[in-house]
């Protein structure tokens, strides 16, 4: 059988492995010594979606059984957060020029910003989904006082807010949204992931 690992070809040799779920279990003993977790598995060419685990589990391996897995750390997740933590900082000094942007005419500048913040909210929503993998590290994490859950829960009817301003063209909502709002709060994200 073939095994990679975030793409890398591994040289392994079987010992009692049987079966793929044999080889999924042993793998995963590894990864829990290092504080790692398999994300994602693919066999012979074809990723694995839940429901399926458990009969894939029970193939037989083979020379031709190919399994390919994406594995993540803690690290990993920690070292993203920090770099999450200065995009933060700088976006949430960005925003204060948002309102100057939309009623000075700065329609390129102000889409390029508000394009940023909805990338930053979405890759920092997937990587802290991710932290939770690992619930002891996943609890040490807090902003302004609150666990990620509850940060979220007050933040996303501010973002609903300012996604239905932008969809109504209302610059003044969303100048006031992105200063008052939004910047503060991608500020203490940054100040709360820093010191991770």
């Amino acid at each position: 059988m073939e095994l990679f690992v975030n793409g890398n070809k591994l040289d392994i040799t079987l010992e009692n492995e049987k079966t793929v779920g044999d080889v999924l279990k042993s793998f995963e003993e590894e990864c829990a010594k290092n504080n790692a977790t398999t994300i994602q598995i693919v066999l012979n060419g074809k990723k694995v979606e839940a429901n399926d685990f458990d009969s894939i589990c029970a193939q037989e391996l083979s020379e031709k059984t190919k399994l390919e897995l994406t594995v993540v750390s803690q690290d990993e997740i920690r070292d993203s957060l920090k770099t999450k933590a200065e995009e933060s900082e700088s976006l949430s000094e960005e925003l204060l020029k948002l309102s100057a942007q939309l009623q000075g005419g700065k329609d390129k500048e102000s889409s390029i910003l508000i394009s940023k913040l909805a990338d930053f909210i979405d890759g920092f929503c997937r990587t802290a989904s991710l932290s939770s993998l690992f619930p002891e590290f996943y609890q040490t994490i807090s902003i302004d006082e609150k666990s990620l859950n509850d940060f979220f829960a007050d933040f996303s009817p501010i973002l609903n807010d300012f996604e239905q301003a932008i969809a109504s063209k209302d610059v003044v909502l969303m100048g006031d949204l992105a200063e008052y709002e939004i910047s503060p709060r991608l500020l203490m994200i940054a100040n709360a992931l820093k010191d991770l």
